[in-house]
């Protein structure tokens, strides 16, 4: 009787051995994916990095950005996606490599409009006066179709602008270098008007805005940042009547040799400055 007992108590330690480990690993992998949801969601590793010439660093509403202030007349800014091969380039870094390769280092580049799996572009893209992908009318989710949207574009005559996708389409400028997105941020001086003041969505995100005909205002935060705070940026800072937002999350921005804000992330159409003609075919 006594050796049964035992017997039923060592098996009754045992099972209860199992289920305190089977308990134990549970939790491991429950803490590993919460740890894992958390890391995936965090913002843009923030390198630092040297700021290239036209860049400032800048404070607005208690967010950190660095601004690049581009006169056109000094710098050549173009937009591309693909090398020579026709293959996408797919990152900052290795599109600087590809730059610095063919002897044409850049000043700096920044992710410049959104892009499918295949890393072709969401909408317009224009390099050297060729349409590469077509303007998008379509109306669907996401913040690319958050209406109005727009298109950055350099001219041929070398002046440069954003346009709201449908005057755009209705207008079809000359252009040497085009680069669809959205939303807009501001639109002749005003607002997105589906922006809240200060809404719940944050991330690090990068735009483009336009001062004048010379003059182009990159800029890129170094923390999370709303959409309507963003927009207030170029408004009221920067003096941008009109600027459109490129991305959030994947933003990123180098110097032509290393990163400054951003990590090793994909990318399809880059916003890319060099020195004075030296971005010619």
């Amino acid at each position: 009787m006594g050796q049964a007992v035992g017997h039923h108590l060592s098996r009754g330690v045992m099972k209860g051995r199992y289920l305190a480990g089977f308990l134990l690993a549970v939790l491991l992998a429950a803490l590993a994916l919460i740890w894992w949801a958390k890391s995936s969601r965090q913002p843009p590793l923030i390198v630092g990095g040297e700021l290239p010439a036209p860049c400032r660093d800048a404070s607005f509403e208690a967010v950190a950005y660095v601004v690049c202030e581009i006169d056109l007349r000094s710098y050549d800014i173009g937009v591309f996606q693909s090398g020579a091969d026709g293959k996408a380039f797919g990152s900052l870094e290795k599109f600087d490599k590809a730059m610095a390769d063919q002897g044409r280092p850049v000043l700096l580049a920044m992710n410049a409009g959104m892009y499918h799996q295949d890393l072709t572009p969401v909408g317009l893209l224009v390099e050297y006066g060729q349409e590469k992908a077509p303007l998008n009318l379509a109306d669907s989710e996401g913040n690319f179709f958050l209406k109005p949207n727009g298109v950055f574009l350099v001219r041929k005559d070398g002046k440069t602008a954003i346009m709201e996708t449908s005057a755009y389409a209705a207008a079809r400028p000359d252009v040497m270098f085009a680069t669809q997105s959205g939303p807009m941020l501001v639109i002749d001086g005003r607002l997105h008007p589906r922006f809240e003041q200060n809404g719940t969505s944050r991330y690090i995100r990068n735009g483009v805005g336009v001062r004048d005909d010379n003059t182009v205002v990159l800029a890129i935060s170094r923390s999370e940042v709303s959409l309507g705070s963003f927009a207030r940026l170029f408004r009221d800072a920067l003096d941008c009547r009109n600027a459109l937002f490129f991305d959030g999350v994947v933003s990123a921005l180098s110097n032509g040799e290393r990163m400054i804000v951003g990590g090793s992330y994909l990318a399809g159409p880059i916003i890319a400055v060099t020195g004075k003609k030296l971005a010619t075919q």
